[in-house]
């Protein structure tokens, strides 16, 4: 029996830096893990991504592809956004689809693959109406947002390597 697969997509928030133990954590879990990542979040990489495509045995995606040219990867069977920003989320909601990181769950929503987005973000952020809204826009076309231990933090005081990405994966189970 073959491993569903799933998009992992990391948005550039704190946990971007140890998306590695997502995938970790996704594989674990029974998961074959496609990572894409925002621009951002790619640049944060930088050079390393070899070890991210090593660890999936996937491409990493952090762009769209030319026309004609392949993407790579298997078709998902789930995804999750984690973590999610605010702009990221804001801009999702809006149908703003101008990276691939967004693009690609903003599409598969509605094509019936289960998608689940795992905040960080700090609570002066959160406060926004625009992002409260957001969240409110994306539960309605059927995104699970679920907000993982300790999310949404105190300003300031976000720690990337203490993301819960069990927490953030059991949203794709509890979101079915």
């Amino acid at each position: 029996m073959t491993q569903p697969v799933l998009y992992l997509i990391a948005c550039a928030a704190g946990p971007a830096q140890h998306v590695g133990e997502g995938v970790r954590a996704a594989q674990a879990a029974g998961w074959d893990t496609c990572l894409i990542l925002s621009p951002t979040a790619a640049r944060w990489w930088g050079q390393r991504t070899a070890e991210l495509e090593e660890l999936t045995g996937h491409p990493v995606r952090h762009r769209y592809t030319l026309p004609g040219e392949s993407g790579g990867l298997p078709k998902a069977d789930a995804m999750l956004v984690a973590p999610l920003t605010t702009t990221s989320a804001c801009k999702w909601a809006a149908g703003i689809t101008d990276t691939v990181a967004l693009g690609i769950p903003a599409e598969a929503v509605h094509m019936g693959v289960p998608v689940a987005a795992a905040p960080f973000w700090s609570t002066a952020l959160g406060a926004q109406p625009a992002v409260i809204r957001a969240v409110e826009v994306l539960r309605e076309q059927g995104v699970h947002v679920v907000f993982t231990p300790g999310e949404p933090h105190p300003p300031k005081q976000g720690k990337g390597a203490a993301y819960s990405w069990e927490s953030a994966l059991e949203a794709l189970v509890s979101g079915r």
